[in-house]
């Protein structure tokens, strides 16, 4: 195998190779007669083998210069053409043959390949091919043998450019393909970040809002004066947790995931929870929860762990209601609180992220369905989302 690095390297040293070869076969192939060589050659024939060899050294060139060295052997082909005839100074012995070396194969090449201008080259190559062929002589063999010599060299030059530009082209595909795997694996690690940082927030606002709650009423109820500063201190401290939570992950625009929440009978333990922590909430639910998807029941439930979360923080006291129906076509949810009782705990309202409904309703979009949130005619607050009863498990809800 050739090692393309190194031609690469030392194309001086290759080109000065070429060209010493095409001399040693041009003047071999001319003294054998088989170009214009005469049967008694004189002073004249060994001056022109002399200024063949020269000419065809010039392939040194080809690459710095690939018009002169086209200019070079043209102009030798042509100046024994003219000694031959219509000068007579020249007599070859053979009939029906070629004047031109072989080095004019090699030169052909040069102009398409190495030179910017195609019309240039073009048109230099018309003017070799004509000078080669002799088609005044009209000689078909002549004629035949030197417009396929001629033709060789720009047809492999055409060849191997468009083989060049190929090879850039593909190269410069699997590098954009490399740099487009690259982004995309990292928007990948950063929306997995995303989905865990803010699910942790939303796992963790839910039970850290409960006991906030929950240290809230024991404050009111507790008996003595250590029991209401113990009871201060816990829900203080469970306040803060939120606002240092709420920093870490306020910067997140990603809505979280939720492959790994709870069917639709977790929204029973939610319901438990927020009625324990002084919130009652009562859950009704009518038709089949066989009927929707996995897809769904997570939706919901996330849906219904953000209203009840909301309702704790800016409407204690409050009566909730959760309702489910099922039906074969749709899942309609329904949280509907009433009026707050007191005053919404200032440290506990402001440790939201204040996107749970945006992230809430672009999940729900995700599942082909439909949110609305907004105050309640009564003064209370309801979310009313309305879901697809079977979604594709394979379905992406990110």
């Amino acid at each position: 195998m050739v090692d393309r690095s190194w031609l690469r390297r030392h194309q001086g040293a290759v080109d000065v190779g070429i060209a010493v070869f095409v001399v040693v076969l041009d003047t071999a192939t001319t003294l054998a007669g088989w170009t214009w060589w005469p049967a008694e050659p004189g002073a004249l024939a060994w001056t022109l083998l002399g200024l063949q060899a020269v000419a065809c050294l010039s392939l040194i060139f080809r690459r710095r210069a690939p018009l002169a060295v086209v200019a070079v052997l043209g102009g030798f082909t042509l100046a024994v053409t003219l000694l031959i005839s219509p000068l007579d100074a020249l007599t070859p012995a053979a009939e029906d043959t070629l004047w031109a070396p072989f080095a004019t194969v090699i030169a052909a090449y040069g102009p398409l390949y190495y030179r910017q201008s195609r019309r240039t080259a073009l048109i230099a190559l018309a003017v070799f091919a004509v000078i080669i062929a002799r088609p005044w002589e009209a000689s078909a063999t002549v004629i035949m043998i030197g417009l396929l010599r001629t033709a060789l060299g720009p047809l492999l030059a055409l060849y191997f450019t468009a083989r060049r530009r190929l090879v850039l082209a593909l190269t410069e595909r699997a590098e954009r393909a490399e740099r487009e795997r690259h982004l995309l694996a990292e928007q990948a690690r950063a929306e997995e970040r995303a989905r865990l940082a803010g699910e942790m927030h939303d796992v963790v606002s839910h039970r850290v809002s409960l006991m906030v709650m929950q240290a809230g009423a024991l404050r009111m109820t507790a008996p003595d004066d250590a029991t209401r500063r113990a009871a201060e201190e816990l829900r203080a401290a469970g306040s803060q947790a939120l606002d240092e939570l709420r920093d870490l992950v306020g910067i997140l625009r990603t809505a979280p995931d939720d492959h790994d929440a709870p069917p639709l009978a977790g929204i029973e333990t939610l319901a438990a929870e927020s009625t324990a922590a002084g919130t009652p909430t009562d859950l009704v639910e009518q038709g089949d929860r066989a009927l929707a998807s996995p897809v769904v029941g997570r939706t919901a439930y996330r849906i219904a762990r953000e209203a009840l979360t909301n309702v704790r923080k800016h409407a204690p006291g409050a009566h909730v209601t959760v309702r489910i129906d099922y039906d074969p076509a749709h899942v309609h949810l329904s949280i509907r609180n009433t009026p707050p009782r007191s005053e919404p705990d200032p440290g506990l309202v402001g440790s939201g992220s204040g996107l749970g409904i945006a992230n809430l309703r672009r999940r729900v979009e995700l599942v082909h369905g439909s949110l609305h949130a907004g105050p309640a005619p009564d003064g209370g607050f309801v979310v009313e989302a309305t879901l697809p009863s079977y979604v594709p498990t394979a379905e992406s809800v990110v």
